[in-house]
């Protein structure tokens, strides 16, 4: 039997605006308001809204279909800012009870990397805020762009949940197939789901592309592969931004038509069913242990950290918010806080990605700088400016680097 997992992450960042190095010591408005209104507002119309209309219909005519979703906290709480229609909208898919809310950090961050005390803290800052909105408490949780490895599932084991989701990468599977649970190495009660790419990426990346080979993608064509691992998995995975769906995709694509008719002819067949993550840990067994030493994530063909800290302007600018921690948490000041999590944000890194720049591919995906220097100035300069709102509230002067000084010799070295 194979049960069909959908999982869609839904995420928004607190873009920064254009920050001058002239204001730093004037202005703390570090972002864009205007910006971030009009991106969540346009996704909202296109992708949110119509996206949720569709699966609380498709929940409402099969009673066996079944969806999980991750919120960021920094998406929830811009919907609580300016869309709280889409907030209602995912609150009348969770009372269905059939739609699973998983966990991840509040903040979409990087922080395990650097801060196992800060990921811990976004973790549970991120449980409250669901359990605020929609009254359920996460069992499984996905790791900032599926970041993973052992030492990662037995830090979230230790925390209490009973599941973690990784991307079903080969060379961490070797014979091994994505379309079973598995344990993490190191670990002894938590069970792994791992994404089955290929068809995730069907959807996802290859859905509207004419040519690619198996263009066009359609329900049937989409099905029979799906029917070809009975017998040969207990699970089918299926992970994607949500944004997939009339964003990526548009609708002109056929991609809500795509889905609409997708339940319908997967239940057609006797031996397939849908799952949340938490049934899919509660009812399959564990078949193999996965060995994963160093990080993966789902980002680009390397499937490593490298479109987010693989150049060095993106680990300068890292290592410097996160070398802030003990002092901003020690200042007792709430904005200042809320602002340097803010300012963790994977995306702000993503953009400062140097490697497939020129070729205009997902990283200039609603990225508002012209280069990835431009966004590293921007990100430095916001920092610097932090730093001074640091000194002042700790009633003591100190030597702040200039962003020239943190930025000359890490510029010339990016690529």
């Amino acid at each position: 039997m194979v049960n069909v997992c959908f999982y869609f992450q839904v995420h928004q960042p607190f873009r920064m605006r254009q920050y001058s190095v002239f204001e730093t010591g004037k202005k703390q408005d570090y972002f864009d308001d205007q910006k971030n209104i009009e991106v969540l507002r346009k996704v909202a119309r296109k992708c949110y809204i119509p996206a949720n209309n569709l699966m609380l219909e498709l929940l409402d005519r099969h009673p066996d279909f079944k969806i999980s979703y991750s919120l960021s906290g920094v998406f929830i709480e811009q919907c609580e800012k300016w869309a709280p229609e889409v907030l209602t909208s995912f609150k009348r898919l969770v009372d269905t009870g059939r739609v699973e809310i998983l966990s991840e950090t509040y903040h979409h961050s990087l922080a395990y990397i650097f801060s196992k005390e800060e990921f811990k803290e976004q973790v549970m800052l991120h449980k409250a805020k669901v359990k605020e909105h929609f009254g359920v408490e996460p069992q499984v949780f996905r790791n900032t762009e599926l970041i993973y490895n052992n030492e990662i599932a037995k830090f979230i084991e230790d925390m209490g949940f009973k599941g973690i989701i990784s991307e079903g990468w080969d060379p961490i599977l070797g014979w091994k197939s994505p379309n079973f649970l598995y344990r993490p190495k190191t670990t002894s009660k938590i069970k792994l789901l791992m994404k089955n790419y290929r068809l995730s990426d069907d959807i996802a990346f290859r859905f509207s592309n004419k040519g690619w080979a198996e263009w066009p993608l359609t329900t049937d064509k989409f099905c029979n592969w799906v029917n070809s691992y009975n017998g040969n998995g207990e699970c089918i995975n299926l992970f994607m931004d949500y944004e997939t769906i009339g964003e990526h995709q548009w609708e002109d694509t056929g991609i809500f038509e795509f889905l609409r008719h997708l339940p319908e002819q997967l239940l057609k067949h006797p031996d397939n069913a849908f799952s949340t993550p938490s049934e899919l840990i509660e009812k399959l067994e564990v078949k193999d242990e996965v060995d994963c030493h160093h990080m993966i994530s789902w980002a680009d063909i390397e499937r490593d950290l490298s479109a987010w800290l693989g150049n060095r302007i993106q680990q300068s600018s890292a290592s410097r918010i996160y070398s802030l921690e003990k002092e901003v948490k020690e200042a007792g000041d709430a904005q200042l806080l809320d602002d340097w999590r803010k300012l963790q944000t994977s995306d702000h890194f993503y953009y400062m990605c140097t490697k497939w720049f020129n070729d205009g591919d997902v990283h200039k995906y609603f990225n508002p700088y012209d280069s990835p220097y431009d966004s590293f100035m921007n990100f430095m300069n916001i920092v610097n400016d932090l730093v001074l709102r640091l000194r002042a509230i700790q009633g003591r002067t100190g030597t702040v680097e200039t962003t020239s000084e943190v930025t000359g010799d890490d510029m010339g070295k990016a690529v």
